[in-house]
C-alpha cells in the first residue's frame, strides 16, 4: 500500500512533476521530505499532513494553509493544487484511502450485525461526502494518524498491520465527521441539505482566514470565498463556530504570534508583524489579554508557556 516510485513527491532539488493516474482501488501512503514541490489534479479521499513548515493548498475557492498543527481532509474526487516551498525540508505525511473504504467502514460499524452475517459483502454503497476543511489536531484522529506517522517507515512492508491502522483511521474519520455535523446543525436553515452546504461554504471561509492571518483580511474578502453576503456569513459564521470572523481571525493571529514566541528569536516587534497585527500596542493587549502575560515576559519564560493539550496528543503517538 506505499506508494510506487511514480507517485511520490519530488525530492528536495527536484521542481515540478506530474504524478501518474491514482488507483481508486488502492490505498497508499506518501511520506516524504522536500522543499520544493507543486501539483496539481484530482485525488482520492485524504488527509494530507505536514511537519516542519507548511503547504499551501488551492481547493476551488478554497486556500489552505496545512503545518504542524493541522490535517487537511480532501474528498474524493476533489481536484486540487499543492504548493510547497522552504527553505528547509519539510515532511509530507499524506494518506490516500482505495475508493470505497470508507462506506465499507461505516456499513460495518452502522449496519446491525444480523444484516451483516446476511450480507457480508457490501452492495452499492452511496458515496460518502465529508466536510473538506483544514482541522486543527485533536485528540481522536490525531493521535492515531501521528502514531502510524511514526511506526510507517519501519511497518510499511506489513500489508496486514497496515490495513488494520486504515480501517482504524477511517473509524476515527467517521466519529470526526459526526462531530461536524453537529457543528452544522447549530445553523438555522430548515432542510439538511441547505444546512450542510451552509456549514461547507464556512468551513471555506473560516480556513481561509487562517490560512491569510497575515494578510489584511477583511469581511468582504471571506464573504467572496464563501460565496455568501456579509451580513449572512457574519451571522452563521458565529452560529457555527461561536466566534465572529473577525474575532477567528486575531485568536488566530495570537496563536501564531505565541507560536513564534515559543520557538523563534524573533523580536517582540517582529513577532507583532509577522502574526498580521499593526500595532504594537494593541497586539500587546491583545496577548496580555489572551495568554495572561504580555509577549515580553512570555519571551522570557516562553519554556513555561507549552500548551498541555498539544503536547498530550504528540506523546500519545510516540
Amino acid at each position: 500500500m506505499s506508494a510506487p516510485a511514480a507517485n511520490r513527491p519530488s525530492n528536495a532539488s527536484a521542481t515540478e512533476r506530474e504524478y501518474r493516474p491514482l488507483e481508486p482501488s488502492r490505498s497508499f501512503i506518501l511520506q516524504e521530505s522536500a522543499r520544493r514541490h507543486q501539483w496539481q489534479g484530482v485525488g482520492l479521499l485524504s488527509i494530507k499532513a505536514f511537519f516542519g513548515g507548511r503547504a499551501q493548498y488551492d481547493v476551488g475557492r478554497g486556500h489552505y494553509a496545512v503545518d504542524d498543527q493541522t490535517y487537511l481532509l480532501l474528498n474524493d474526487r476533489q481536484p486540487y493544487r499543492i504548493a510547497l516551498d522552504s527553505a528547509r525540508p519539510v515532511e509530507s505525511f499524506c494518506v490516500f484511502f482505495a475508493r470505497g473504504l470508507a462506506e465499507e467502514v461505516q456499513r460495518s460499524v452502522t449496519t446491525p450485525s444480523e444484516r451483516l452475517l446476511d450480507s457480508p459483502a457490501a452492495a452499492d454503497e452511496p458515496a460518502l461526502r465529508f466536510f473538506d476543511g483544514n482541522y486543527r489536531h485533536d485528540d481522536l484522529l490525531s493521535p492515531a494518524l501521528l502514531r502510524l506517522r511514526s511506526a510507517y517507515g519501519r511497518r510499511q512492508g506489513e500489508a496486514n498491520w497496515l490495513t488494520e491502522q486504515l480501517h482504524g483511521l477511517v473509524e476515527r474519520l467517521l466519529q470526526a465527521h459526526q462531530h461536524a455535523r453537529r457543528d452544522a446543525e447549530r445553523l438555522s436553515a430548515v432542510r439538511s441539505a441547505t444546512r450542510d452546504e451552509l456549514y461547507r461554504r464556512l468551513l471555506r471561509a473560516r480556513d481561509y482566514a487562517a490560512a491569510s492571518f497575515a494578510e489584511p483580511v477583511t469581511l468582504a474578502d471571506l464573504s467572496r470565498v464563501a460565496c455568501l453576503s456579509p451580513n449572512h456569513l457574519l451571522r452563521t459564521f458565529r452560529q457555527a463556530f461561536g466566534m465572529t470572523p473577525h474575532q477567528y481571525l486575531t485568536e488566530r493571529r495570537l496563536d501564531e504570534a505565541r507560536r513564534l514566541l515559543t520557538r523563534t528569536e524573533m523580536t517582540v516587534t517582529e513577532v507583532c508583524l509577522e502574526a498580521g497585527f499593526e500595532s504594537l500596542g494593541s497586539f500587546s493587549s491583545l496577548f496580555r489579554r489572551r495568554f495572561g502575560v504580555p509577549p515580553s515576559v512570555f519571551r522570557r519564560e516562553k519554556g513555561d508557556f507549552e500548551e498541555a493539550a498539544a503536547i498530550a496528543v504528540w506523546n500519545d503517538a510516540a
